[in-house]
């Protein structure tokens, strides 16, 4: 409908105007924090949700609230400007946490590498749920959205915003599990 599109408009990031190369927008540098809690769809929702379930209370145990809080947004923040970087033209709107999600399965690949994750597998008519080290599905992730962004973002999905998002997160954890800051 025309008030969805107005909002993805108005609080998606739209790299042309985080970056000043296009005028008229609400609030460009806001639109970095509220484009985190929008969403394409259900689907697209649930499918953050999922990963955040299952990777981020960990990360959030290993900081405290507060710190993991900051840790969030600061990934999502350096995802959405990697995103902005590499497409700096761009007019079509970024929505999403997957960038700040991302920034969560870099933490964990480095906390947590050998811990099992329950995957599901499925060839043909068998189905069933295999344990495998988060390293395994943590690098096969990340490979994966190498990949998708050499050939190119199809259906939308801001790659180099995962991939920004997961090097922070690789990066960021140090100091905000280590060092302590943000208290």
């Amino acid at each position: 409908t025309e008030l969805n599109q107005n909002a993805i408009y108005n609080f998606g990031v739209i790299p042309a105007a985080v970056l000043g190369d296009q005028k008229g927008f609400i609030n460009p540098y806001l639109t970095i924090f509220t484009s985190m809690f929008m969403h394409g769809g259900w689907m697209h929702l649930i499918g953050n949700m999922v990963f955040l379930w299952i990777f981020g209370d960990n990360i959030e145990d290993s900081m405290g609230h507060k710190r993991f809080l900051g840790f969030y947004l600061i990934s999502g923040i350096c995802a959405a400007l990697l995103q902005s970087f590499i497409s700096p033209s761009s007019t079509i709107p970024m929505i999403g946490a997957s960038g700040a999600i991302a920034g969560v399965l870099g933490a964990y690949l480095v906390l947590h590498p050998k811990a099992n994750v329950n995957v599901l597998f499925w060839l043909f008519i068998f189905i069933t749920v295999i344990k495998v080290p988060a390293f395994i599905v943590l690098s096969i992730w990340i490979v994966s959205q190498f990949f998708s962004a050499s050939i190119g973002s199809g259906g939308g999905v801001a790659y180099f915003a995962h991939i920004g998002g997961f090097i922070a997160g690789c990066l960021l954890i140090y100091f905000f599990k280590f060092y302590n800051i943000a208290n």
